[in-house]
This record gives C-alpha cells, structure tokens and sequence, in this order.
C-alpha cells in the first residue's frame, strides 16, 4: 500500500511509502482520508508519527505524471469538485480532491512529523496542516515548488504566513527554492534538526513524552490552543474557560479531583 498506517502502543504511524521520493498520487490522499477517520475515532490511540519510507524524501509532493481525470464540460468538472470524496462510489476518476477532505478534517490529537529528505508540495502541505511538533534531519528540504508549474495558490491553502515570518515565506513561496533543515530550524518552521538516522528515535521520544499524559488534557490543551488563533482575545478567553469546565465536569467537578486526574501519572509513564 502506498500509505502505511500501523499501530504500536498508544502510537500510530503514517508512512508515505511510493518509491523512492514518495510522491502523493489519488490513492494516498484516500487512504489518508480513511486512516485519519480511524486515528481520530481511535481512544487507545494519543498520539501519530507522520514519515516518508527512506531516507530521501517525506514526500516530494503531487505526482504530476499521474492521469487527471477528464471532464466533457465545465459543469460536470465542477459537479465532481464539490461533491463530497467519501460518498464517491469505488471506481470513480482519479482526481486529487481526497486531499481537500483531509485538510478539512478537525483533528485535536498530536502528530509528530519525522523529515527526512525533501518534503515539498502536497508533502509540505501535509507536514504544516496535520502534524504539531517536528523533527527534521539533517538532510531535509522543504519547500512549495508549485509556481514553477504554473500552479500558484499553496501560500493560501497552508496559511503559511502563520508558519514562517514574511520575508521567508515569500521567499519560498515565490522562488520556489527549496528551504535547507537549518533554516527551517532557523524560522521555527522544525522544532529539532538530528542526523538522519536519528530522526524516527527522536520523534518516538516525543511521542512518548506526550501519551504518558492524560489524554483528555492533551485534547483540551489542542482545542484551546487552535480555536484561539482565529478568535479575539474575550473569545478565546469564554471558550477555553468553558473547555475547562467540561474537563473538570468529566472527572467529578472538584478542584482537587481533577488535580489529581491531571497530574497522575498513566500507564504510559
């Protein structure tokens, strides 16, 4: 299978695995899709790790060699653009509209990204919207080559301002050029630059770090924190003090009840 979606512990691990640089194509995405539904409806699950196979490339994007699907008129390509891709009976045309669905999946449980090689396009989009802590090796590139096929827009899907300063993501975004691990370490976009062969050690202890706590708190923190970026700040004051209370209200509602809940430790540790 082109995605490898295995489980061990309370870690899931997605592997990108299509040749030697990885690239994304229809059926990755659709795989994606199903196999985030599944980490996401997972409890025993707390935390992913996101890879590509080897050592050249998470993923070096949308495979652009792969047949897109052809459309009598315009009516009916639009028709298949905003129709739902998981009501979409088996055997329909290729086309890369999973990845739309995927993007829009609400996800408040962690996943750290393990880099290695390039990770650029669909890759890169991937990395920024689905992954919160990352770990890069020293051979990693990053990058949104799109403009050079004349298909510009990425800066927009992966509100990549939020990500880099602008100067560096204007940089990338209309160069083209490929941003180096130091860089990336340089502008926050990476938490940690390792040798290769250390990455997937380095993102396991990371994982490791987060599923020893409870994993209600760990969702709680992750919705607090992503609904307050697009709020003001009276907003995101209301919905994470009502967060909270819902917290304390799953575990008895006293204060030294749910002290006790949130700083004891799991069987993870």
């Amino acid at each position: 299978m082109p995605l490898d979606y295995a489980k061990k512990g309370h870690v899931a691990y997605f592997t990108i695995r299509n040749g030697s640089v990885n690239p994304m194509t229809p059926a990755i995405h659709k795989q994606m899709y199903a196999c985030m539904l599944d980490f996401l409806a997972d409890d025993e699950i707390r935390c992913g790790i996101m890879t590509g196979a080897g050592d050249r490339a998470f993923s070096a994007g949308d495979d652009i060699k792969t047949q897109y699907a052809k459309f009598a008129t315009p009516a009916e390509e639009l028709k298949a653009y905003l129709a739902p891709r998981h009501r979409v009976e088996e055997g329909e045309p290729q086309t890369f509209a999973w990845s739309r669905d995927v993007l829009a999946l609400e996800r408040y449980k962690p996943i750290v990204g393990a880099v290695k090689g390039y990770c650029l396009g669909q890759g890169m989009i991937y990395l920024l919207h689905l992954t919160d802590i990352r770990i890069a090796g020293e051979n990693a590139q990053f990058g949104l080559p799109e403009i050079a096929y004349g298909m510009g827009g990425a800066g927009g899907t992966t509100r990549l301002s939020r990500h880099l300063p602008h100067t560096a993501a204007m940089w990338m975004l209309l160069t083209g050029d490929p941003m180096p691990a130091a860089d990336a370490l340089r502008f926050d976009l990476v938490n940690k630059v390792v040798p290769v062969a250390d990455v997937m050690a380095e993102a396991e202890a990371v994982a490791a770090r987060i599923v020893r706590h409870p994993p209600l708190a760990v969702r709680i923190e992750m919705e607090a924190y992503y609904r307050a970026i697009d709020q003001t700040k009276a907003e995101a004051l209301a919905s994470t003090k009502n967060l909270y209370r819902m917290q304390r209200m799953a575990h008895g509602g006293g204060s030294e009840k749910v002290g006790q809940f949130l700083y004891k430790k799991t069987d993870a540790g």
